[in-house]
């Protein structure tokens, strides 16, 4: 079955727009008047893209789905269900509210998916790059049971929270590096640049020169005569880790190295284990069976390290045995989740405690990751303050000689 795009006006003179499956566009055509729909423009999916060039153009690049916009999506949809609207009429409303282009085409499809009576979590389905299968299991699991208005609010509230602790730990590893970059571009103007027209003039002395000036004149003559080189070294190194990061031995050697990183490195692990017992107390208190989760969480983790101890732990389980156990015996995890896990289990509360861990770690995270960055920016200042006090030391040393030698 072919997918269509179309345009028309309703019998009130509205102009409408969206897209439509249909075995041939006269089809998609009966089908749209059946609906109340006049289609004055009706073109398949493929001929749209190929007409538009929508797979490498520029517009494309900016119409990316991202996690916020599926959280809008989401409680948008959750809001209209529980107001008493069926399925299909709230995906309808929700691909009107929709402003993401392409979550607007997708939202529409899913709605003819479902209108010809697939499942909205078989319809999802169909576009794992949009909706993983962490978002489809909650929303089967939520259909299953009746309760897909909760699993959706449920969902938009993970969503929301991922976003934001994401976004948190990004920036306080981001900073550092933004500013790291800057400051070598400063220092290459320095000593390609501004140095080079000091040391003309202390060559022409025939005095010697201070040891800092001497440093100084050899940084700046390296850093000139080998640029290329430091370039070349640097793209060089960055790609051999990029192909060494792309083997699954270097892939678990660079994700250990991370968490070994002082303070960086312990932020880094807040951030796998929130998500860890956030998304696990999402999906158990969904009815998403332990098992299932935990393929689900072993992708959703993102840590070729943790992944194993999940994978570890979900045989353990398949076997009979407690989820505690094997956590605590992978030695990557913090005493305080292997404690609320055992005692969850015991009371039959693993979804709360789960919840409670979480919520725990993200304010641990929240406090690091502003500690972190009210202390980098001081660090990274008085750095280069130090650095630029020895180039103008430098500088100044062989200028003070002269003038003592000139009276």
């Amino acid at each position: 079955m072919a997918v269509f795009e179309y345009k028309g006006v309703t019998a009130g003179g509205k102009s409408v727009g969206g897209i439509i499956d249909a075995e041939s566009p006269r089809l998609a055509r009966q089908k749209l008047r059946a609906d109340g729909i006049f289609p004055t423009e009706v073109i398949e999916e493929k001929a749209e893209k190929s007409r538009l060039s929508q797979d490498v153009s520029l517009q494309s690049l900016f119409q990316r789905i991202s996690a916020q916009d599926i959280s809008v999506m989401t409680r948008q949809l959750a809001t209209l269900l529980k107001a008493g609207l069926p399925l299909v009429s709230s995906l309808n409303a929700l691909a009107d509210q929709v402003e993401n282009p392409k979550l607007k085409k997708i939202i529409t499809q899913i709605r003819e998916r479902v209108n010809e009576g697939s499942a909205l979590a078989a319809a999802m389905a169909e576009f794992p790059k949009v909706f993983p299968d962490l978002y489809v299991n909650m929303i089967s699991a939520g259909e299953a049971s009746g309760a897909l208005e909760l699993v959706l609010f449920r969902l938009a509230e993970y969503t929301e929270g991922q976003v934001r602790i994401r976004n948190r730990i990004r920036a306080a590893l981001i900073y550092p590096a933004v500013m790291t970059v800057v400051g070598l571009g400063v220092l290459g103007i320095l000593f390609t640049f501004v140095v080079p027209k000091f040391v003309s003039i202390f060559q022409d002395l025939d005095q010697a020169l201070p040891l800092p000036t001497v440093i100084l004149i050899g940084i700046s003559d390296f850093v000139r005569s080998y640029w290329y080189l430091l370039l070349l070294l640097a793209g060089g190194g960055g790609y051999l880790l990029a192909r060494y990061k792309a083997t699954p031995k270097g892939r678990e050697h660079y994700d250990r190295l991370l968490l070994r990183l002082p303070i960086f490195g312990r932020l880094i692990m807040l951030g796998i284990v929130i998500r860890f017992t956030r998304t696990l107390s999402t999906l158990l208190s969904s009815g998403v069976p332990l098992l299932k989760a935990l393929d689900i969480l072993t992708a959703v983790v993102n840590h070729t390290v943790f992944a194993k101890a999940i994978a570890s732990a979900r045989e353990s389980v398949t076997e009979g045995a407690s989820l505690s156990k094997p956590l605590r015996q992978s030695g990557i995890f913090p005493p305080i989740v292997i404690h609320m896990i055992a005692s969850g289990e015991q009371s039959g509360e693993l979804e709360e405690m789960l919840g409670k861990v979480a919520e725990i770690y993200e304010e641990e995270a929240n406090t690091l990751a502003s500690t972190l960055m009210s202390l980098l920016e001081p660090v990274l200042i008085l750095g280069m303050a130090l650095i630029v006090a020895f180039i103008v030391i430098s500088i100044l040393l062989p200028l003070l000689e002269i003038n003592q030698l000139v009276r």
